[in-house]
């Protein structure tokens, strides 16, 4: 029963504080890594940024598990203060409070009529410049990070803690924050290639959960399932469209990013307060997925692995 009273643990240290300082977060630090190894990368030949990217992006993630299996052995195996600071590591792999916050905020821009503050607080959600986007565009714009972000931020690391512990949920962090700096076209076609390719590969399952997990939060399962199996193949990610689709769906809207894909039908308006629908279906998916992993954390405490 370790394991699930660390989860509960976990989920009530981001529902009562957020996110820690950079200062003191793990993933804060696998960014300043990611940072200083891009120089030396970006020194080789486009064959070579391939292997050294190929390289940074299998000995990160391991690296990031081991790390935490170090600090996990010296913490006393009974009490609660092995408990919590185990879960204040794996609170570090995951994020609901800070997602849901960033979506209400746009939101509150938008209504207060701020749009270039609206525009900024928009630029850390997606990457796109968001410098000339229009009210409508942003709240596109914030409910696709919210969907998408749903199986990023928090679906896939409690699934990679089921399968491999605190571990598996920090090298999935690893995996997720390296895409996330290195894993575009253009600059970093070559030394991000291996990485974009790895995020793919450990989001496969986890994108498809939170599309069936968006859907059943959402009330409205049918249109926004039917929207899944309509248009999840129209982004170029092969995981970005299943959880974009499902809140498209389930709140009626298109979803653009200009050039790029269209999802859902635009049956209701874009207006800001579609912001507090979707970051409410994200928070009840949230609540679905901590039930759903705390189910299987239990069945394993039972000995289901022996079945």
């Amino acid at each position: 029963m370790r394991r699930l009273a660390v989860f509960a643990l976990a989920l009530f240290l981001d529902a009562a504080l957020g996110e820690p300082p950079d200062p003191w977060h793990p993933t804060a630090w696998l960014g300043r890594a990611v940072q200083l190894l891009e120089p030396l990368g970006r020194r080789l030949p486009p064959r070579w940024q391939l292997a050294f990217g190929g390289a940074v992006a299998l000995l990160l993630p391991l690296v990031a598990a081991l790390a935490g299996r170090r600090a996990l052995r010296g913490l006393p195996a009974r009490g609660w203060a092995g408990l919590l600071a185990e879960a204040a590591l794996l609170k570090s792999a995951f994020a609901v409070r800070a997602l849901l916050a960033e979506g209400l905020a746009l939101r509150r821009l938008l209504a207060a009529g701020d749009l270039e503050g609206a525009r900024r607080r928009a630029r850390a959600l997606v990457g796109r410049d968001t410098s000339r986007l229009a009210p409508p565009q942003l709240v596109s714009a914030g409910l696709e990070s919210l969907a998408e972000n749903s199986s990023d931020a928090f679906i896939a690391p409690w699934l990679y803690y089921v399968v491999a512990g605190t571990g598996g949920a920090l090298a999935y962090r690893a995996i997720n924050t390296l895409d996330a700096m290195w894993g575009y076209h253009g600059n970093y076609e070559h030394l991000g290639k291996a990485a974009a390719r790895l995020d793919d590969l450990a989001n496969l399952l986890p994108a498809r959960l939170s599309a069936l997990l968006l859907a059943l939060a959402s009330g409205r399962p049918r249109p926004a399932l039917a929207t899944v199996l309509a248009h999840h193949a129209r982004t170029e990610s092969p995981n970005a469209g299943w959880p974009m689709a499902a809140l498209a769906g389930a709140l009626g809207v298109e979803l653009e990013k200009e050039g790029h894909y269209r999802l859902g039908e635009a049956r209701r308006p874009l207006t800001p307060a579609l912001l507090d629908e979707g970051a409410g279906v994200v928070a009840r998916t949230a609540a679905l997925a901590a039930a759903l992993v705390s189910l299987l954390l239990l069945l394993e405490a039972k000995g289901w692995r022996r079945w």
